[in-house]
């Protein structure tokens, strides 16, 4: 009698990063000669269970190194509870659990809470990672996304088109410690949209479309862009993780030999002990010179890898590029060509980061801010404050939006010249930076004009910097106007309807004599003058 894994084949589709390019890890895609099996597998957990057996150990016989996603019904989890044949299969074949993510597919409609998150915290404790699929396409309630804290979230491509959702979908993954991936990325447009939108991995037909073998190599768009803009703290260090080489703590020295003899593209082996908590870093270039000397092989070969190792390098997963740099300028020159490895909060590697994606995207994100910085003050330009209020809104924080600027800036110019002026400019600017909290945004986007973004509670000690200070060019007394809108979480959906708050905001300022500020709050009619008089007023006086 012929069994449904007859007509069964399994294809294998690369997860790309976004930051470096590389291929983070492989889905596992069952593709049925006739029929609709994963049909059945929706309504049949038993059978769902052991299509992801099956599943790994196709992609076991492949002798792939990477890393493996594997596909579930959330419905199966909390029917079993966990994936115990699926946990035994990994340890048969001498795979670590956390080498494997379970990507949890809807429905969830109908799936008990409870059981599912019980289960779901049975296998993290076996060690398996967990993905949130089909998430933006499917039924995944934000409620029980948040309760099932995945390690990463996959988004269906057809969200893209909407960028602020994705946008928002980011920042909830940076709250649970999350990556965030799009699936069924077909096109360099879609492609761009996800970098821009702050996704950090990818896969889709565009890099490679999935295959009988596990491919290495993908298509990445040349002249990419630039990712998205990093906070102050510096990227996350999740950005950059590759997959690691890792063997067990007893690996002998001829089994890491022929690991990376067998796989030039691995740079080193993690030995990793029963936890998945590195013990030792074998660098690459340092062990096989060790073993290629004269005596190398028959001196090392059957002793424990250990002996050639060092100790490992590691940052946790919620490091920033930054402090991975800190870690690697602490050891001597000749290690800073080590991977690091990525540990999570019970220290079980996760991956590594190199050196190079580090150098070069710090590289980049800096040419890119540069660019972006204004000529005269060196202060970012408008585009960089309005991502920063999009994000703030996605956050759900309150802040003010200010506009400030110099009172016939034209006349300033034509009376005391254009150096006099440029020099005013320079001091509002440095004014403004100097009295700034960590937390607040300074911007100058053009002229005379500059925009604030900061914390309520912080608006008047950054206000009083700046108004009551007898600003003059050439000894000719100067005047600014100060506009502010307070914006409550909900009460704009993004940085155009902030502006659109602001704007009439200004011109009642500029209404005003002498030095003049006015603060209103979106959505509510009106505002209140807190600087400044009513010019008719003063003339009839």
């Amino acid at each position: 009698m012929r069994s449904w894994t007859d007509s069964l084949r399994f294809a294998f589709q690369p997860v790309v990063n976004l930051m470096t390019g590389g291929v983070a890890a492989l889905e596992i895609l069952a593709r049925p000669e006739s029929g609709d099996i994963l049909a059945e597998a929706r309504r049949d957990s038993e059978l769902d269970g052991r299509l992801a057996v099956s599943a790994f150990r196709a992609a076991v016989r492949k002798e792939t190194l990477l890393p493996l996603h594997v596909n579930v019904f959330a419905g199966t989890l909390a029917d079993f509870g966990g994936l115990q044949p699926l946990y035994d299969a990994v340890r048969e074949a001498g795979r670590m659990p956390w080498e494997v993510t379970l990507d949890v597919c809807p429905p969830y409609a109908h799936v008990p809470r409870r059981a599912l998150l019980e289960a779901v915290s049975a296998v993290r404790g076996q060690g398996f990672r967990i993905c949130a699929d089909g998430v933006g396409d499917g039924d995944a309630p934000l409620r029980l996304l948040a309760d099932l804290a995945p390690e990463l979230v996959k988004l269906d491509a057809s969200l893209l088109a909407r960028p602020a959702a994705v946008r928002a979908m980011r920042v909830l993954c940076d709250g649970l410690g999350a990556l965030l991936s799009v699936e069924g990325v077909e096109t360099e447009a879609q492609y761009a949209a996800a970098r821009s939108a702050g996704a950090q991995w990818a896969q889709g037909e565009l890099f490679a479309p999935p295959a009988r073998l596990p491919a290495a190599d993908v298509y990445v768009p040349p002249g990419s862009p630039g990712a998205p803009p990093a906070r102050r703290s510096g990227p996350s260090v999740r950005q950059f993780v590759r997959p690691a080489a890792l063997l067990p703590a007893t690996a002998s020295a001829g089994q890491v030999r022929a690991l990376l003899t067998g796989s030039p593209d691995v740079s080193g082996v993690l030995l990793v002990d029963r936890n998945g908590v590195p013990v030792r870093s074998v660098h690459r270039s340092r062990f096989l010179l060790s073993m290629s000397g004269r005596y190398g092989h028959a001196l090392y070969a059957d002793r424990p890898a250990a002996k050639l190792g060092d100790v490992p390098r590691t940052v946790g997963v919620d490091a920033t590029a930054w402090e991975v740099l800190d870690v690697v300028a602490v050891g001597g020159r000749g290690r800073t060509s080590d991977d690091v490895a990525v540990v999570d909060a019970n220290g079980r590697c996760v991956g590594v980061v190199r050196l190079a994606d580090l150098v070069r995207a710090l590289a980049e994100s800096r040419v890119e801010e540069a660019a972006g910085l204004n000529p005269l003050t060196r202060l970012p330009g408008s585009d960089a404050i309005t991502d920063e209020v999009d994000r703030w809104i996605a956050d759900g924080r309150a802040f003010t939006l200010s506009w400030l600027d110099v009172d016939h800036f034209k006349q300033v110019n034509d009376r005391a010249g254009f150096a006099a002026g440029d020099e005013l400019i320079r001091a509002v600017g440095r004014t403004l930076l100097r009295s700034a909290s960590e937390s607040t945004h300074v911007g100058h986007i053009g002229g005379d004009d500059f925009l604030v973004l900061t914390d309520p509670e912080e608006l008047d000690p950054l206000a009083a910097s700046v108004l009551d200070v007898p600003w003059s060019a050439c000894r000719r007394p100067v005047t600014l106007s100060l506009a502010t809108v307070l914006c409550l979480p909900g009460s704009v959906p993004d940085h155009r309807r902030a502006a659109a708050c602001l704007a009439p905001l200004k011109e009642a300022a500029k209404a005003l004599g002498g030095t003049s500020w006015v603060l209103g709050r979106a959505g509510t009619p009106g505002h209140e003058v807190r600087r400044g008089s009513n010019r008719a007023a003063a003339q009839a006086g």
